[in-house]
Parts: structure tokens; C-alpha cells; sequence
């Protein structure tokens, strides 16, 4: 059942359920567990729900493992009320919520933005006590952040750090990001130096900010420097970054730094993305920059051409 579900062929296993009870085989939990699991997956809420109720009906009583596995399956279809209904559904039926329970309803709370709610439900998180882990923190400092309450996350972030609370470097390049994206620049490059401090070292992602930002504040040396120094540390660029530098610096008319970037891209055999490509067309469509085409590498130079 579980191979099944998970190569999508849900009605195959749902018929392997029906013969389990036909040839007296009492199915547990786990079995419908596994198949509410592949309902999900494909989206079919509506089966997935009716086999909670099918559980009760066999004198089954759904555990957590069952209504987190429902409460994802709601979340990832973007039905937050009915995950938020179920969720309160697992209470009155006196099944304890635990960590992943109150996690990914709290995440699909903040991508639907219902951000009031969500921050009730995390701050009755911590009121009862509950442990955190790294991946609830990141989520709630995230949606903080992506909901304008960056100073708040920033105090939250300082109590885990005076904790010695085990960061990872996907809570600081939230926390940079959103430092960055409020104007607070000092804060985010004290972030950034304080990364090897906690043990951590920065990853394509927090290299990526940075840079940006750099670029955008017309600090082209340093973001030249940085981008060194990551290559240096053995933080290789991916596609998704290299695209990103590309337009910060067409935008700026820094055409002989785009030409690095462009050189490594192909060194990379990456692709461009189509913001970029319809970047570099509308570019060099500009009398201005025309001229400027021949310091890319030499597979570029069509450009000039093409938009005469």
C-alpha cells in the first residue's frame, strides 16, 4: 500500500484495503494512515477525510500520526480552515497535538496570511511550555518577518540567542534578509559577521543577500570581494544566484561586471531564467549601452545586432 501511494496509484491500494477486510485481515491505523497519505498526496482531500471517519466507524482510533497527516495534506492544498477545524476536531477528541501538529497548521496559517491567528497560536505555544525546535522558530520568525513585525522577530531571534539555542543558517538568512529588505544594514552585516560564532558557516542563499545588497548599495568592490572570498570558502554559486547578480548589475548599467557573471553562468552550463533574458534584451535595445556589448564574452555580441 505504502509503494503504491507513493507512485501515485491510490485507487490500487485503496482496492488492496477492501481485500485486507474481505479476507478477514483487520486493517490497523498504519493502514489507513498510509492510505489517507496517498489521498493527500494527489490532492483528494475529500477521500482522505472520509477514511477518518471510516477509522471511527471500525472502532479505530485515529492517533496523531492520522490528523497530522491530514492536517499537512489541507495545509499543502491551501485549505487552512479545514486544517484549523480538524486541528480544534483533535482536541475535543482528546488527541494530543505535538510538535508537528502545531507546526504545520501554524505555517499554513502565515502562508494564507491569517497572521493574527497564526501568532495566537504560537504564542499559546510557548505559554504551555512547549520545546520548539529549529524548524518552528524558523517558520515563526519567517512569518514575522514576511508580515512587517521585524523588530519582534529580532527580539525573539536575541532570546534564542542568549539561550544557546542551536541555530541553524537558514535562521540567520531570514532574519538578514528581512534586516536588509527594512533598511537595517548595520544589523544585518553584524548577522552576517556573527554567523562563524555560532558555529555556522554561511550558505549559497546568505552569500546571495549580501551580495545583492552590496550591489544595490553601489559597493561593487565589496560585492566583487565577497563573491571571492565565497568561491574562496568553497560556498559554490548556483544558478538561481548568478541570475540574480546578473540583473542587480544590468539594472545599475554595470555591463563589464555582468560580462564576469555571464562567463561564469556558461562556465556552469547553467540557464538563463526569463526575467534575465528579457533583462539583458531590453538593456542592450538602448542606444546607451549598445556600445558596451563588446565587453561581454563574445557569444553575447548578437545582442547589438539583434536590436538594431
Amino acid at each position: 500500500m505504502c509503494n503504491l501511494c507513493r507512485e501515485g496509484r491510490v485507487t490500487e491500494a485503496q482496492s488492496l484495503l477492501d481485500l485486507m477486510v474481505r479476507v478477514g485481515v483487520k486493517p490497523d491505523a498504519i493502514s489507513y494512515t498510509i492510505l489517507m497519505d496517498g489521498h493527500c498526496l494527489a490532492g483528494r482531500m475529500k477521500e482522505a477525510m472520509k477514511l477518518l471517519d471510516d477509522m471511527v466507524r471500525v472502532d479505530l482510533k485515529p492517533n496523531a500520526t492520522s490528523y497530522n497527516t491530514l492536517l499537512h495534506g489541507y495545509c499543502r492544498a491551501g485549505m487552512i480552515d479545514d486544517a484549523v477545524r480538524l486541528f480544534r476536531e483533535m482536541l475535543r477528541n482528546e488527541v494530543r497535538p505535538g510538535i508537528v501538529s502545531y507546526t504545520t497548521v501554524l505555517q499554513g496559517l502565515f502562508r494564507s496570511g491569517k497572521f493574527s491567528e497564526a501568532k495566537e497560536l504560537y504564542l499559546n505555544m510557548i505559554k504551555s511550555g512547549m520545546q520548539l525546535d529549529i524548524y518552528t522558530c524558523n517558520i515563526i520568525l519567517n512569518g514575522l518577518c514576511k508580515n512587517n513585525c521585524v523588530d519582534e522577530a529580532f527580539k525573539i531571534f536575541q532570546s534564542l540567542c542568549s539561550k544557546d539555542f542551536q541555530l541553524n543558517i537558514i535562521t540567520f538568512s531570514i532574519m538578514i534578509d528581512a534586516l536588509l529588505k527594512s533598511g537595517r544594514k548595520k544589523d544585518a552585516m553584524d548577522m552576517f559577521t556573527a554567523i562563524s560564532a555560532h558555529g555556522l558557516v554561511p550558505d549559497v542563499g546568505t552569500y546571495r543577500l549580501m551580495i545583492q545588497n552590496l550591489i544595490k548599495e553601489g559597493l561593487l568592490e565589496e560585492s566583487d570581494n565577497l563573491f571571492l572570498a565565497m568561491e574562496k570558502s568553497g560556498c559554490t554559486p548556483d544558478s538561481y544566484m548568478l541570475n540574480a547578480l546578473v540583473r542587480r548589475l544590468l539594472h545599475r548599467g554595470e555591463i563589464m561586471r555582468v560580462g564576469a557573471y555571464l562567463s561564469k553562468i556558461d562556465e556552469m552550463n547553467f540557464s538563463f531564467e526569463a526575467s534575465t533574458t528579457s533583462l539583458l534584451m531590453s538593456v542592450f535595445s538602448r542606444e546607451e549601452y549598445r556600445h558596451h556589448a563588446k565587453s561581454l564574452p563574445e557569444k553575447y555580441h548578437f545582442l547589438v545586432d539583434f536590436n538594431k
